[in-house]
């Protein structure tokens, strides 16, 4: 009886063990598991020479954890990314009603810069934050917001080519992989990825 007791304990210890090491952080302080289920995200490509870590893996991400992914361009059939990657849009960004996602990002790649100043791309950013979205930007892609006034005295982020631009754009420009400022996320480049896509998580989980 004793030998029994004494397994059941150290079972007992071990399943702990295991489920608190299953249920541990990626590294980065975010967890891994948050649910997205209901969530419907856009994400905004350039006609080509987007950025493929900068989508795919995003994408990859906010689909494991169950929300709905749709990408957008200014133009439809196959689009190819900076490295190659094949990427088929699914609408239009002439038809987007960014009102109708929780959150709204904007990828980059140096194709990013034909929506630095497109009328209807800042549109869109802009309607996002009237609807109190969550709108996202990696790379060359916080230039877009910048741009339209958005990211005006807030904290955010970008690729080192583009620094200057927020700065002239009187944002608070951070040093930094991954900002978040309110409902606002920025990333500065491709290494960025998943930590950018997991604090858009955070965002749409209430986090």
């Amino acid at each position: 009886m004793e030998k029994t007791f004494i397994f059941v304990i150290c079972g007992s210890i071990f399943s702990v063990i295991f489920v608190s090491c299953a249920k541990k952080s990626d590294g980065t302080g975010n967890n891994q598991d948050i649910s997205l289920a209901g969530k419907n995200i856009l994400m905004v490509i350039a006609p080509k020479d987007f950025r493929d870590e900068e989508l795919f893996i995003p994408k990859e991400y906010f689909e494991k954890n169950k929300a709905t992914v749709v990408v957008a361009s200014s133009q439809t059939g196959t689009v190819i990314g900076m490295k190659g990657g094949k990427a088929e849009p699914d609408i239009l960004l002439k038809d987007v009603d960014a009102s109708g996602y929780d959150a709204v990002v904007f990828v980059g790649g140096s194709g990013a810069k034909v929506y630095f100043d497109d009328a209807t791309a800042q549109g869109i950013a802009l309607k996002a934050v009237e609807n109190d979205k969550i709108l996202a930007a990696i790379c060359l892609a916080p230039s877009i917001l910048a741009n339209a006034g958005i990211l005006r005295n807030r904290k955010a982020t970008v690729f080192k080519s583009e620094t200057d631009n927020l700065k002239a754009n009187d944002v608070k420009y951070a040093d930094q992989t991954v900002v978040r400022d309110g409902s606002i996320i920025t990333g500065n480049g491709p290494d960025a990825a998943m930590e950018f896509a997991q604090e858009i998580s955070k965002a749409l989980a209430g986090k």
